[in-house]
This record gives C-alpha cells, structure tokens and sequence, in this order.
C-alpha cells in the first residue's frame, strides 16, 4: 500500500519499541524485515526505543489502558476472545483497533533461523547499532 502511495521512494524508516516480538535482539523480526526490504525495492531504517521507553509511545497510552480496561474480569480463554475484545475499542479521538488471528500454527521455534540471519543485509549506524539500523534490499548498495 505505501508504495502505491508514495510510488518515488527509496526507503522506509520505521520506529519500534525495544521489546517483544519486534525487538531489537530479535533475529526473526530482522529476517522478516529482509523479505519486506526485498519485496518492496527499498533500504528499510529502523530505530528502537531504549529498552524500558515504551511509555513514551503516545500510541500506546492512548490504546493499552483502554484494552486492559475492556479484560478486566474476562477470562482470555482462546484467541478468538482476545481478538474480540480489542474490536471492541474506540477511543474519543477515532483511534481503532484492527486485528485478526492466524489461521496457520505458529510454532516457538524456527528451524533455519541461524543460516537466513546470515543472509540479512544490516549495516549497523554509528551511534548506538544495536538499536538503530538499514536493512537493504539483497544486493542494493547503499551510499554509508
């Protein structure tokens, strides 16, 4: 959808938290970002809050205190009841939730995951490179 929108450009930069599933230790969240940086054509920069910022995220303090709200007193017996319960929210200011589950399983670990973190094309930035990278797109060289 962003490139039909923003069809002359070169890279996407992306903000993410420091924890969870897109982490900056995480070596998945980087290899996923290799197949986006390669679907799309463009050098992908991302830069992670310190771990513990989270509360900074504006988005966050808009949209959690109202979900955990919404669980309060509800058993989350099955993903189907956690999904309906974050349909269920809209803040005042219009700010929605979207999702869905996965119909496929989704297991812990991954086979392979060593051999493609190999492939990924990081270039760590100067300051502080554990939390603030490019990925590029396979066999794109970048001007650093």
């Amino acid at each position: 959808m962003g490139s039909v929108r923003y069809p002359h450009a070169t890279s996407l930069t992306i903000t993410a938290d420091g924890g969870g599933s897109n982490g900056s230790r995480v070596r998945l969240w980087k290899i996923e970002l290799q197949k986006l940086a390669d679907e799309l054509g463009l050098a992908i920069t991302v830069h992670h809050l310190p771990p513990g910022t989270s509360k900074w995220n504006k988005i966050e303090h808009r949209l959690f205190s109202f979900i955990t709200g919404n669980w309060r007193g509800k058993p989350l017996v099955s993903h189907q009841v956690i999904v309906q319960t974050h349909r269920r929210h809209e803040d005042k200011a219009g700010l929605t939730v979207r999702c869905r589950t996965r119909s496929e399983h989704l297991s812990c670990r991954r086979e392979g995951v060593d051999d493609e973190f190999k492939a990924v094309e990081l270039l760590r930035h100067e300051f502080h490179g554990e939390w603030n990278y490019t990925i590029r797109p396979s066999g794109l060289v970048l001007d650093r």
